[in-house]
């Protein structure tokens, strides 16, 4: 079984195509159980092993799965789209083995993240391990995969300074908003949605002051519980269109898959508020905020992918933690790999078990027998010791005496490694032409 990681994000794809591929909480394990049907064929001998983690920033389906699983994957994921294949394939990577894992590492800890350094990706992460755990797809190899992201997370957090003084996209939306307005404590503001994204939009405008904040969502009592932190007045979304012209500011992030606020609604906005300027930030993907808005006179219109220039200004001032991060993210790569690698032996692992357990159970029946034929203790295990030895020596004595001279040697320094650890080194094999008796 092999680990991979296919996915698209904010540095490979446009937030459009991005917007084909975004999955809300509720989506996902229905999404991840389609999947395993789909690519778990029954004459395949372990079902696939996936988790999804969709973002506004990335998404990204990790498996643990034969390797020639990749490439139904990624025309499953494509399906999923509505694009085709190729299309995919050149926005997309593919990570296989030590390099998914380190990917996944370096998501957890915030190296991968537009923020750099930003916490909120790990919370999401967790969110899709739990979700995967859920629709029953998770397994135990992706179930080590994670819970090691999260601790090469945590450790990343703890001894660097990869968190410090960064820029999150509301606080970005709030500085880009300052460059606009001359004083934020004269706007109005108005957030769509209430999830976590405008929790933390409406933390840093509050913190400016703002003469007046709102908030609209398709739910009316997530709504209200979130304006009522902040002293906002709530919205419903249906009166959205009749009262946007009273909003200087509005900041927009929900899991619709359609726009909430379109050309029309802003033109007839902007009239009435005869053509004062209108700061609009869409942090949604798929977008809430149809894209021909930004052509319009008096309308500033940023998306996620708009607002990287100014996070990433922030990230300049930690690179110097960076590379310890990434000796943290190698460490864990390594043990990760390593695990992976024993976890090939299982099956042999548990065939020689099972053999051995054959083995001494049959010993076992001989001395019994012997026993109740009165023979003496001692006899009997001393038969039972020598029947157990050559029963574990036979398959490597038979192999030695079947060999060829090109591998006798070889063969014979594998059999002193497992049968002579810690005892003096054995003599070499016989020279070719010789026989060893004990053969």
């Amino acid at each position: 079984m092999s680990v991979f990681t296919l996915g698209l994000n904010h540095t490979t794809a446009p937030v459009d195509l991005r917007g084909r591929f975004a999955f809300t909480l509720e989506q996902l394990a229905p999404t991840l159980q389609t999947f395993r049907d789909r690519i778990g064929a029954p004459q395949r001998p372990l079902a696939p092993e996936a988790a999804i983690l969709s973002t506004c920033n990335r998404t990204e389906l990790y498996c643990a799965a034969e390797p020639q699983l990749v490439r139904p994957a990624l025309e499953w994921l494509a399906g999923v789209g509505g694009v085709g294949a190729d299309t995919l394939h050149s926005h997309a990577y593919v990570l296989e083995g030590g390099e998914a894992a380190r990917h996944a590492f370096r998501v957890a800890s915030g190296l991968d993240s537009m923020v750099l350094g930003e916490a909120q990706i790990l919370g999401q992460m967790k969110s899709a391990v739990r979700e995967a755990d859920a629709a029953g797809t998770l397994g135990s190899t992706l179930h080590q995969l994670f819970q090691r992201s999260f601790a090469v997370a945590k450790e990343v957090r703890t001894a660097t300074e990869i968190g410090s003084h960064s820029i999150s996209m509301a606080a970005a939306a709030v500085r880009l908003a300052g460059q606009l307005f001359e004083d934020l404590r004269e706007i109005r503001v108005l957030f769509v949605g209430a999830g976590e994204m405008i929790e933390l939009a409406a933390t840093h405008f509050a913190a400016r002051a703002p003469a007046k904040m709102a908030v609209a969502n398709r739910t009316l009592e997530r709504g209200e519980a979130l304006a009522a932190r902040f002293g906002a007045e709530t919205i419903r979304l249906s009166d959205l269109p009749s009262r946007l012209h009273e909003f200087d500011a509005v900041v927009s992030c929900t899991a619709s898959s359609l726009p909430l606020i379109g050309l029309g609604a802003v033109e007839r906005a902007l009239k009435r508020r005869k053509h004062r300027p209108m700061f609009m930030v869409d942090l949604a993907v798929p977008r809430d905020i149809e894209p021909e808005v930004a052509r319009l006179d008096d309308v500033y219109l940023y998306t996620v992918d708009d607002l990287s220039a100014i996070v990433q200004s922030g990230g300049e001032k930690r690179q110097a933690a960076v590379a310890q991060a990434e000796a943290i993210i190698e460490t864990g790569v390594q043990g990760f790999v390593h695990w992976l690698g024993q976890r090939g032996t299982v099956p042999l692992i548990q065939a020689l078990n099972a053999q051995t357990d054959a083995w001494r159970e049959t010993e076992l029946a001989r001395a019994r027998k012997l026993l109740a034929r009165g023979d003496s203790v001692d006899a009997v295990l001393e038969a039972l010791s020598r029947g157990l030895t050559q029963k574990m020596l036979h398959g490597a004595l038979a192999e030695l005496h079947a060999s060829d001279p090109a591998q006798r040697a070889q063969l014979a320094s594998v059999v002193s490694r497992l049968f002579l650890r810690g005892t003096a080194s054995s003599p070499g094999p016989a020279p070719h032409g010789e026989r060893d008796d004990a053969l």
